[in-house]
């Protein structure tokens, strides 16, 4: 049966820091919806009711402009090893580009990855966690080394030219705000 809370409970947070993927939900206020697995041990709780992740160039950059525009934000979370649980977070998003004033404040909660693109800050609103009976029973292996080592492989001038060419404008036409 699913519960909400209005905070993360230290039950969510001893489930949040074992799990080894996530997923991020954005919509624009007209357009496609956008689903993105991450991992990396990116994802951070900074207090009862603000999570962050470090956010690694890739193809696109939808979550970046959807917030831009709504700020909407959904985290989900699910058990593929552990006893059955889905978890979701619910609330509103930020995004702390490295140009942005906070920039030096927030990257202290990361290990520096080549490849960061920018940080992604959630107010929770809600969680909501439900049995997850259904979700099939995994095993972790590794973190995949293809990101970092095609970012290792572009450089720090190869990846910027990367997001000037794939991450300005969403796939629905949006301002993602990378470099503004």
């Amino acid at each position: 049966m699913a519960e909400f809370f209005q905070s993360l409970t230290p039950e969510i947070k001893d489930f949040i820091s074992k799990q080894n993927i996530f997923f991020t939900a954005t919509a624009p206020n007209s357009g496609r919806i956008n689903l993105s697995p991450k991992g990396m041990d990116t994802f951070r709780i900074i207090d009862d009711n603000t999570v962050a992740y470090l956010d690694l160039t890739g193809s696109g950059n939808e979550t970046s402009a959807h917030i831009h525009e709504n700020q909407r934000i959904t985290i989900m979370m699910c058990s593929f090893d552990q006893k059955p649980l889905i978890l979701k977070l619910y609330g509103t998003g930020k995004v702390i580009q490295p140009h942005h004033s906070d920039w030096n404040t927030w990257i202290t909660h990361f290990k520096q990855i080549i490849g960061q693109r920018q940080i992604i800050v959630i107010h929770v609103q809600s969680t909501q966690t439900s049995c997850g009976y259904g979700v099939p029973l995994y095993d972790f292996k590794e973190e995949r080394q293809t990101l970092i080592q095609w970012s290792e492989k572009k450089g720090i001038d190869g990846l910027k030219e990367y997001q000037e060419q794939k991450n300005v404008i969403s796939i629905d036409g949006l301002d993602t705000m990378i470099f503004k």
